[in-house]
């Protein structure tokens, strides 16, 4: 079904399902067996085809096949592929210069990012910017200015947590496969205390549920047995978190769990790589619960596909670190601040907050439909338009990550592109542009609800597909370099 491209979505690009090949297609096959002798087969991806163009909530390969993206490149394209707002200001930008190294000669649009970061993120209180590349590099920054402000060195993070692939995020992120498994030692002084995981957590000592107060006690007497707030830099968490199974902690734990650290001298640093600008209808997730973090990560989102990445938070704890223990060659480049202010823009004038807040009301609704007539559909969950199923063995609550793997791959032969993740590999995730068009959107969850149909209750055979670019099934970010 062709559709209008709304005001933000980026090129002229036909909003329809279209298959005219074969999934994959010739020309994609062809650029698989290229890939197969040049690129590592440590690199995975998530699926079969290769891309040629994509804006508003389509991406068209090779072939000319055109897909609903319902993964935005994991949460990165929020405001669309190719959005008018970053190609104009990227173009003017990379056309007086692509690089000067804002160590070595400052300019404004870094300034103006950091500006704009400390105007948008949570609080009222002075605050300082540093921007740098990726979201483990901003995770790893936040933690040494921890480190720096208050002398201690320990690290607190949570079960099912993702903060990156390098050493030091690796120790933070739980999932060993593919992350972590064969890449040790790792960073010392990290430790994990329990999440509030409502679909998961079940009941206390009296049959209550554990709510989000009861959970961030028990989080906290980990923290103080095993850690000691002594010894405690920071507390490092995701609002909403990402590659960990789109876990939204009950009421009340992230709040309670700030009130500690405020009370402790701990820094609160909230990892807002995937939940920041607008994807939770939120411009932060921790708004949600009025949560203000002495520091907030962010990534992804900020500059519509430009790899940027940033630190933002108390001006006392973001100055702490000597002169020049920040930075990086390609840390805040010019091209991707430019990317930054346009895609920020996008958000402003597409009032892509009260987008995010219809999407959830969309897919929440088609998924709570889904789970109401197929129990293999435990848990729905989420914020805006990052929602989530937990898919499990019927009648069950044992994770079915072989569906999952299934549901994903059956949906991209049918032009749909869904992600999977969750420590069990048996969460479907769905991160649709902020800029979908609805009548899209609702097709796809069409063809879901198809794809749950033909597939029978124990489907999928789990697996690691080769370096023909096949789905992997064990789910996660097998792309998600952070």
């Amino acid at each position: 079904m062709t559709q209008t491209l709304p005001a933000t979505g980026g090129p002229a690009l036909p909003q329809e399902r279209r298959l005219v090949t074969e999934v994959p297609g010739p020309r994609s096959r062809e650029l698989a067996a290229r890939r197969a002798a040049a690129v590592s087969a440590a690199v995975g991806s998530s699926t079969p085809f290769y891309a040629a163009a994509a804006g508003g909530g389509v991406l068209v390969d090779v072939d000319g096949n055109s897909f609903i993206d319902l993964g935005s490149g994991i949460a990165v394209t929020t405001v669309g592929n190719a959005a008018p707002q970053v190609v104009e200001a990227v173009t003017e930008q990379v056309a007086r210069f692509t690089h000067t190294c804002f160590m070595i000669t400052p300019y404004e649009a870094y300034v103006q990012v950091a500006e704009t970061l400390n105007e948008l993120t949570p609080g009222e209180h002075a605050k300082r910017t540093a921007l740098f590349t990726s979201g483990a590099e901003a995770v790893e920054n936040a933690v040494k200015i921890a480190r720096a402000h208050t002398g201690r060195q320990a690290v607190v993070v949570f079960d099912h947590a993702y903060h990156g692939r390098t050493n030091l995020t690796m120790a933070m992120t739980a999932k060993s496969a593919p992350y972590k498994s064969g890449f040790g030692p790792f960073a010392p002084e990290v430790y994990r205390a329990p999440l509030s995981y409502p679909f998961r957590d079940g009941a206390d000592a009296d049959g209550r549920p554990v709510d989000g107060p009861a959970a961030a006690r028990r989080a906290i007497e980990v923290i103080e047995k095993q850690v000691g707030a002594v010894n405690l830099a920071a507390v490092v968490i995701e609002p909403i978190q990402g590659e960990g199974g789109f876990i939204v902690p009950a009421p009340g734990f992230l709040p309670a769990l700030a009130e500690w650290t405020r009370a402790n001298g701990v820094v609160l640093v909230a990892d807002e790589v995937q939940t920041g600008f607008a994807r939770t209808g939120a411009m932060f997730a921790c708004e949600h619960e009025g949560v203000v973090p002495d520091l907030v990560t962010t990534a992804k989102g900020i500059a519509g596909g430009l790899p940027l990445s940033a630190v933002t938070g108390r001006a006392e704890i973001m100055d702490a670190p000597v002169t020049g223990g920040l930075g990086g060659t390609y840390g805040g480049s010019a091209a991707a601040c430019a990317a930054a202010i346009g895609a920020l823009r996008a958000v402003r004038e597409g009032d892509l907050l009260q987008r995010a807040r219809r999407i959830e009301e969309v897919v929440g609704g088609r998924l709570r439909r889904l789970a109401a007539r197929d129990a293999r559909v435990g848990d729905v969950r989420g914020r805006g338009a990052m929602m989530a199923a937990e898919l499990v063995r019927p009648g069950t609550r044992e994770p079915d990550a072989a569906l999952a793997a299934a549901v994903a791959r059956e949906a991209a032969q049918r032009g749909v592109v869904v992600l999977t993740c969750g420590t069990y590999g048996n969460v479907l995730r769905f991160l649709p542009p902020l800029v979908i068009g609805e009548e899209l959107l609702e097709e796809a969850f069409d063809v879901l609800d198809e794809v749950f149909a033909a597939l029978p209750a124990r489907a999928g055979t789990g697996g690691t597909a080769g370096a023909d670019g096949a789905v992997r099934a064990a789910g996660g970010d097998d792309q998600d370099v952070d």
